[in-house]
């Protein structure tokens, strides 16, 4: 994986779904505006590249693939997010939140039996994130939260999936550089607080 040489600083929120990364990348995407800051929050998988809207089909449940074609699609998704908008905006100065990158495939891929290294070669030639946030969330909760949004369960959306994929985050900041574990069930100011703190000392 390569550091990022550009001006622009790369964060990325990651969790199991329903863990509010969602919410967290839009908190801190409006406190870095405020603050003057040019800002571009982004997400992965992206509806725009080709490989992307196989994705969502899939995840949607209207086509079938192998755990390992998904995760094939995933890099192939994220190889184009990289040239066509992270890269690009890093190159500006410009600071890139992304809303999920390679540590949900790490995670999600895992969770389905494949092997930890298969998943990093697949992504070894991406950037690593300045900083990526793992909000610790348990499943009943996220379940619980997803349920409230009034939305249909995707396909990695059952609790002891999360539970699995949850366990293999909580492994990463051992195994990665600038990975750190939120505890996200705190309410979302106090959530917040945490992750701003962070950010603050990298953008000194």
């Amino acid at each position: 994986m390569k550091k990022n040489v550009y001006p622009g600083k790369f964060l990325v929120f990651e969790g199991p779904d329903g863990s509010g990364q969602s919410t967290q990348a839009e908190l801190l995407k409006n406190f870095l505006i405020k603050k003057k800051f040019k800002v571009v929050l982004t997400k992965e998988p992206t509806k725009t590249s080709r490989a992307g809207k196989k994705i969502e089909k899939i995840l949607n449940k209207k086509n079938k693939t192998s755990p390992k074609e998904l995760q094939k699609l995933f890099a192939e998704d994220r190889k184009w997010h990289l040239k066509n908008i992270i890269i690009p905006s890093l190159k500006e100065g410009i600071i890139v939140i992304s809303d999920r990158y390679f540590f949900s495939s790490f995670a999600y891929g895992k969770s389905e039996g494949i092997s930890l290294k298969y998943l990093i070669d697949l992504n070894k030639d991406f950037l690593l994130p300045d900083k990526t946030f793992i909000l610790d969330v348990s499943p009943s909760v996220c379940i619980s939260r997803i349920k409230k949004r009034g939305e249909e369960t995707t396909l990695f959306e059952k609790e002891e999936k999360l539970e699995k994929v949850l366990k293999i985050y909580k492994t990463f900041p051992q195994k990665f550089e600038n990975v750190v574990i939120i505890n996200g069930e705190k309410s979302k100011k106090e959530v917040f607080s945490d992750i701003k703190n962070i950010v603050s000392k990298i953008l000194k």
